[in-house]
């Protein structure tokens, strides 16, 4: 895990974070607000809701060192709480999403953990080993998930028979689950933008609602001092809890029970949420996307946890709330619902508690299908309904079973397990995402070095500035790719096949681009496309729309119009991109000598 937080951090601070998850050209396809409401719910949801009370008040009771039930125990629950949910499970998430992400949208591979050994195994990713490679995957994912459909259940018969004295029992956690995963089944059959999305925005909104209630009834003051001295103490302590493994006072129960638990948890998670939120994450650069993924989480989930633990921990020091402590100690599921007797509206706040642990449950369970869905089927962007339905419910039986075989210590021995081979997967796959960052930025930084062609004129000023403010339409620059910009890359082509080059031109209905194979190293690409932009307000055409002739690369759009320009001009640019792209593989040669 330190290994992890510490290439995320260094993918963020270096100049990598400048390259994006996908061509140059491309811009996000989610708001920040529906993208941190997804990536949430997917990550975190039913654990927040589960631990959120539970969590510090068993290690306030039970502290792996020093005296229980005292102020210094408070203190340091908080501190575990803090490290057990933040930075560094956000911080495997972020690594395998832009594993996945970078080899997807940015070298055009599947959206597959195979794809990561790409630098490694070359085609072989599609054959047998790729296939291992993903059922390891989907075998962690599918008890990962499980876990957290486990926890959920458990919660949701705890809330239920606070509320209505259902018994809360093993069959009645499985009909449970039958009810929940038919409504994961039918989200998930909508697809991402029409039900995952959705419930995703319901979820932080239900989540924000809940919150607000207890940290205005809890005591707003004291609760947002000791948010910010948690998060100082948390800062202050994390490397020394890192690498914590209490070797001179032996606790190989509490850690193996608690942090390696966590650990193995957030491990086998990250085939499935590292899949789920680099599918939503393509057009951000890397910095960007660690920003936003690690931290802004994070802060809301330590939020949460200091406006609940706090205040449960307060119950206990202030009111002598013991009977909350033996709640927690007894029945974890229902120490949620027992904190809320302590709040004025309790029957309210059970109502929305348990209206957001299932929101969460139906959430995560359809996120989860999704995701070994597109890894069972080949990185499908659509897979089949029917397949959907399948893996929808098979999540269910899987979390059934292992109740009904162990209870939640199976489902947790499950989740260690699987996440083991994941740990080698990963540290492998950032291996090939640091080398390949590398020759990416030096290609991207090489094909950036001139400045771009300037349209030639022959006419005085004014005739510049006319053709400046003016804004051709799209049959304009298609007849330009025609006239100008197709002839200048046949001539170049020829020339280039004269010289012994693998050159080819290819034509669509909007672009015209010229390609050169270079076997092992990276290909060269030059091509121009129209593309269709709103003209701006400060300009003063009246028209809604006009076109571009953009130059593209092999590694996105370059942002600069050569429409206009002579068959020469074109001619020259194209190959002063192919110059600097021979300096780019020389670099490379020479790096590997």
């Amino acid at each position: 895990m330190a290994v992890f937080a510490f290439v995320v951090l260094w993918l963020m601070f270096s100049r990598m974070g400048e390259i994006k998850l996908g061509p140059d050209h491309s811009t996000p396809d989610y708001t920040n607000i529906s993208w941190f409401a997804m990536l949430f719910s997917a990550g975190m949801g039913i654990g927040l809701l589960f631990f959120g009370v539970a969590e510090p008040i068993m290690h306030f009771s039970s502290p792996p060192v020093g005296e229980p039930l005292s102020i210094e125990s408070a203190r340091e629950a908080m501190k575990i709480t803090f490290f057990h949910w933040g930075f560094h499970a956000w911080a495997i998430y972020s690594l395998m999403a832009i594993i996945l992400a970078y080899f997807c949208y940015r070298k055009d591979l599947p959206l597959l953990p195979r794809s990561a050994f790409y630098p490694f195994i070359g085609d072989k990713i599609y054959g047998v080993i790729g296939d291992m490679i993903d059922t390891f995957s989907i075998i962690g994912t599918m008890f990962g998930v499980a876990t957290s459909l486990g926890f959920g259940v458990a919660q949701v018969n705890a809330g239920l028979s606070y509320l209505f004295d259902i018994p809360q029992s093993s069959l009645i956690q499985v009909g449970l689950i039958a009810i929940i995963t038919a409504l994961a089944t039918v989200s998930v059959v909508l697809g991402l933008d029409g039900g995952i999305k959705k419930l995703s925005n319901a979820n932080l909104a239900f989540a924000v609602i809940l919150l607000v209630t207890i940290l205005i009834l809890g005591g707003t003051g004291s609760l947002m001092e000791s948010y910010v001295q948690n998060i100082g103490a948390y800062i202050f302590d994390i490397t020394y809890k890192t690498f914590n493994l209490y070797a001179y006072e032996k606790k190989d129960d509490w850690i193996g029970g608690w942090t390696l638990l966590y650990w193995g948890w957030w491990i086998s998670w990250s085939p499935f949420v590292g899949m789920f939120i680099a599918r939503i994450s393509r057009g951000r650069t890397i910095r960007e996307f660690l920003l936003g993924v690690i931290f802004v989480p994070t802060a809301f989930t330590f939020l949460w946890m200091t406006v609940f633990g706090n205040s449960a921990i307060s119950l206990v020091l202030e009111q002598n709330a013991t009977d909350l402590v033996t709640t927690v100690n007894e029945n974890v599921p229902v120490a949620l619902f027992k904190f809320f007797e302590y709040f004025p509206f309790s029957s309210l706040l059970t109502g929305l508690g348990l209206v957001l642990v299932v929101t969460f449950f139906v959430s995560s369970s359809d996120s989860g299908s999704l995701v070994i869905d597109t890894l069972a089927s080949g990185g499908a962007a659509e897979p089949p309904v029917w397949q959907r339905i399948f893996w929808a419910v098979m999540e269910g039986v899987v979390a059934a079973t292992l109740l009904l075989a162990g209870g939640l210590d199976a489902l947790q021995t499950m989740t260690i397990a699987s996440a083991f081979p994941m740990i080698f997967m990963i540290l492998l796959g950032a291996f090939a995402l640091i080398k390949s960052l590398r020759a990416d930025y030096l290609l991207l930084d090489t094909s950036r070095g001139g400045s771009y062609p300037q349209q030639e004129f022959s006419g005085d000023w004014k005739e510049r500035l006319e053709s400046v403010l003016s804004h051709p339409k799209k049959s304009q620059v298609l007849d330009f790719l025609k006239t100008n910009v197709k002839p200048a890359l046949d001539d170049l082509c020829k020339e280039m096949t004269e010289q012994g080059l693998e050159a080819i031109v290819e034509e669509g209905e909007d672009y015209v681009q010229i390609a050169v194979k270079k076997g092992d190293f990276e290909d060269f690409k030059y091509g121009v496309k129209a593309r269709v932009f709103t003209v701006p307000d400060y300009l003063p055409e009246e028209k809604d729309a006009y076109c571009r002739a953009e130059v593209f690369l092999l590694n996105g759009g370059q942002d600069y119009d050569v429409y206009g320009n002579s068959k020469e001009k074109i001619l020259t640019d194209a190959v002063s991109h192919y110059e600097k792209h021979i300096h780019f593989l020389h670099t490379m040669w020479s790096e590997k000598i």
